[in-house]
């Protein structure tokens, strides 16, 4: 999964960047003019991953990753087509957005802090660049688009029609993942990796004095910008950045001072699952224990899949027990003499702490 993280210079975003990486990229220099991303990958906290190894103590533990991208999109950029290429690229290469915006007063900053001007700013220049891709495609259809097979000018007119109808949404200012869209229309416009159908979760940069009103802030927040598929969450990135750098009893003990109830990491992780409704699933052995991603309504040759394509092309069965009672019985031979591990099908939808092993078909 990769999160690319935005948000207008002097926002905080990189210092966002390094709570949620533990990296100590230089903060500021997207406003010095250094366009290159930071990128970093983080490992999944999962505590049933880590009680798993413990009962197993396997040769490997492998937890799930997200790779987190920081890029820089100035104001204006996307209208006056400035934007880099390889930013642009890496927006629409994200699984989610991570669209930081300053709520805390800086001394060497152009102007008072507004996070929700700055949030509606960032949100036209993503507009902008969609409608623009919008634009360009229809110029197309309407022109070559009108030629080849008949399948194909079939398949361009579809496009032609849908891309039509998003096309005044944007002009009124409204993201693509607010309107209703069926499957059909989710597929043809998968290769275009619109930048505002993408699940945003807005973080509202904030400093250690406003740590008391997070909570109050978020749900402000959520009622304000009130979008389907995004999340607000209020974090002290420059804080979280110093946890992030500590042993964990000191960044534990450093927490309970500030009354910091859960690490930046996981909350953030944990709120972009929710939106892009993701779980985890975990196979097991003394070789490896290992935790896998998958989106909700997932099927038992899904998980297969993503273990690996022989596992779902040979897919006879699974065995499956839940990691709670899996964990609790102790192995996966007491799982089975209590009828806690069962056998399932292709089609059985797999739940978030499925421990799962597939037989197969070499």
């Amino acid at each position: 999964m990769q999160v690319t993280i935005v948000g207008l210079p002097g926002s905080g975003k990189t210092t966002v960047f390094n709570a949620l990486t533990g990296g100590q990229a230089e903060v500021g220099g997207f406003s010095g003019g250094r366009a290159a991303p930071n990128i970093g990958v983080v490992k999944v906290p999962d505590e049933r991953l880590d009680r798993l190894s413990e009962l197993f103590k396997p040769k490997k533990t492998t937890p799930a990753d997200v790779t987190y991208v920081d890029v820089a999109i100035p104001a204006g950029a996307a209208r006056e087509g400035t934007i880099q290429p390889d930013v642009l690229a890496q927006v629409r290469n994200a699984d989610a957005l991570l669209h930081v915006a300053r709520a805390f007063d800086a001394g060497t900053a152009d102007r008072p802090a507004d996070q929700w001007r700055d949030v509606e700013e960032l949100d036209l220049e993503l507009t902008v660049a969609d409608l623009s891709v919008i634009e360009k495609r229809l110029d197309r259809l309407r022109t070559s688009g009108r030629h080849g097979s008949a399948a194909e000018r079939e398949q361009n007119a579809l496009e032609e029609e849908l891309l039509a109808r998003l096309e005044p949404h944007l002009s009124e200012g409204r993201p693509l993942r607010a309107m209703q869209l069926t499957d059909d229309d989710e597929r043809r416009l998968r290769g275009f990796r619109f930048l505002t159908q993408k699940p945003v979760l807005v973080v509202l940069s904030i400093d250690e004095a406003r740590l008391p009103d997070a909570a109050a802030l978020e749900e402000d927040g959520r009622a304000r910008y009130g979008q389907p598929q995004s999340d607000v969450a209020a974090l002290a990135g420059k804080i979280e950045a110093e946890i992030a750098q500590l042993p964990d009893e000191d960044a534990a003990l450093f927490m309970e001072d500030l009354r910091i109830a859960e690490a930046s990491r996981g909350r953030v992780i944990r709120l972009t699952y929710g939106l892009l409704g993701l779980f985890s699933f975990f196979t097991t052995g003394e070789d490896e224990c290992r935790a896998w991603t998958l989106r909700n309504g997932s099927t038992a040759v899904d998980a297969a899949g993503a273990i690996h394509t022989d596992l779902a092309r040979g897919f006879i069965r699974a065995e499956v027990v839940s990691v709670e009672d899996l964990l609790r019985v102790g192995s996966e031979a007491a799982a089975r003499k209590e009828g806690l591990l069962r056998k399932e099908g292709r089609d059985y939808r797999v739940k978030d702490g499925d421990t799962i092993r597939v037989l197969f078909n070499v």
